[in-house]
């Protein structure tokens, strides 16, 4: 389901190591946040993860042989940390440095890391992939989202509004074990979880190159 701007590759990674995952990130080593854990591309398990070949495989396929990993977050949501994520595109991303340019912005500060929303084509030279911890079911609130709406550029929250009331969404249940891959301007969303099942996503970012254009850097975070 490439051109729906996503797909799921089920039973990536073993029950194993899923389980050496959670234990390397519980209690996490950075501070955690109401939805999960940024910036966590420096804990040397979630590096390795980031860059096995099964994923590096995944990455390619989309990106070309020179996909690299740059940013990692950990999502725990369960009925003790539960949340509704309203529809949205995925627009910002780690800088090195500032720079002027109507196609870039707002800016902001997110735990010392600059960020600065992006043009479409900088987000099309990106892919999220989303190991599941633990299998999302239709009850521990699954990531939603509209096949193909991220052909439509970047949107206002208005016009992402819009779409989500006139085209139809399908729900991502994936296997323990499974990774989702997505692209940053595919519009999606989750709903509260219905049942106190934890539902934990590791969520890596690969981009084609560190290097997006001149004095364009992304951080490694």
């Amino acid at each position: 389901m490439k051109e729906a701007g996503f797909w799921i590759e089920a039973s990536t990674f073993s029950q194993q190591e899923c389980d050496s995952l959670v234990e390397a990130l519980t209690p996490s080593p950075v501070s955690r946040g109401r939805a999960g854990t940024r910036h966590l591309m420096k804990h040397p398990a979630v590096a390795e993860a980031a860059n096995d070949h099964r994923l590096l495989r995944i990455a390619r396929h989309s990106l070309g042989e020179a996909a690299v990993p740059y940013r990692a977050t950990l999502f725990e949501k369960s009925g003790r940390a539960n949340w509704l994520v309203v529809w949205h595109q995925d627009t910002a991303l780690p800088l090195a440095s500032r720079f002027d340019s109507t196609e870039w912005g707002p800016w902001s500060r997110k735990d010392g890391i600059l960020y600065a929303h992006a043009p479409a084509w900088a987000l099309s030279r990106v892919l999220a992939l989303r190991i599941h911890l633990d299998a999302s079911t239709l009850e521990n609130g699954p990531l939603r989202v509209i096949p193909g709406s991220h052909e439509g550029g970047v949107l206002s929250d208005d016009e992402v509004f819009s779409v989500a009331r006139r085209e139809g969404h399908v729900e991502c249940p994936v296997p323990r074990g499974g990774v989702l891959a997505m692209k940053p301007l595919l519009i999606h969303s989750s709903s509260k979880v219905r049942q106190d099942s934890p539902r934990r996503v590791l969520h890596i970012e690969y981009a084609d190159s560190l290097t997006l254009a001149k004095n364009i850097q992304l951080v490694v975070a």
